[in-house]
């Protein structure tokens, strides 16, 4: 897992978003940010789907001990921006049990444990108000939704400073194939304008932007 992990980090969210409209595939799940730019994580996802607490009551995280080393908590919390899903004491467990990160359609709190621990986390802000007795986790390991993105348990996320893409299990090599083309001939393009070709030129040659656009049918 490492392997492929460390690639996708290397190769981007750009290059892969790039990748993925290629491919007609929807998998840019626009407005989840990292709390710090450097930020970084490439796993499978590990999905937890949260619903408001009703008369059931439940808990927001006591999934955490299931989660493997690698994997990325990808939590559904449909957006909410007044309940958190996550703080200071999952950050804790995740970081000491290597998970890759989180990332949260919703919000969270206590970033300061984050950023003190280096543990990515991507979400739609932070607050200070407990999602307990609020919200629960009712499934874990079923299809959800981050940003209207479907993701699947296994499906890949990549998160750098630029947000978050779903790579489908089922498509990854695929879209790896992909990204590594369009990466290839950004480099060869960076280096003929250096070398003093025009850009418009330079794109034309290396069939840039056939590289980006879907293929007619």
């Amino acid at each position: 897992m490492s392997g492929i992990a460390d690639e996708l980090k290397q190769i981007g969210t750009t290059t892969l978003s790039d990748a993925l409209d290629r491919l007609g595939i929807e998998g840019q799940c626009l407005g989840i940010k990292p709390f710090d730019h450097q930020m970084r994580l490439a796993g499978p996802a590990f999905t937890i789907r949260m619903l408001p607490v009703g008369v059931h009551g439940g808990s927001v995280g006591d999934y955490i001990d299931d989660v493997a080393p690698g994997q990325i908590v990808a939590i559904d919390n449909d957006g909410r921006l007044d309940a958190t899903v996550w703080g200071d004491i999952l950050t804790m467990v995740a970081s000491r049990r290597g998970i890759g990160g989180t990332v949260i359609d919703g919000v969270c709190r206590d970033i300061d444990r984050s950023l003190e621990l280096g543990y990515p986390i991507f979400a739609r802000g932070n607050a200070m108000r407990t999602g307990k007795d609020r919200v629960t986790a009712d499934a874990v390991n079923v299809t959800v939704q981050i940003a209207g993105v479907r993701i699947a348990p296994g499906d890949w996320l990549v998160g750098d400073g630029d947000g978050i893409v779903s790579l489908p299990a089922s498509r990854l090599e695929e879209i790896c194939t992909t990204a590594r083309q369009i990466a290839a001939a950004e480099t060869k393009i960076r280096d003929a304008v250096v070398a003093g070709e025009r850009l418009d030129k330079a794109r034309e040659r290396l069939r840039y932007h056939a590289l980006q656009s879907k293929p007619a049918r």
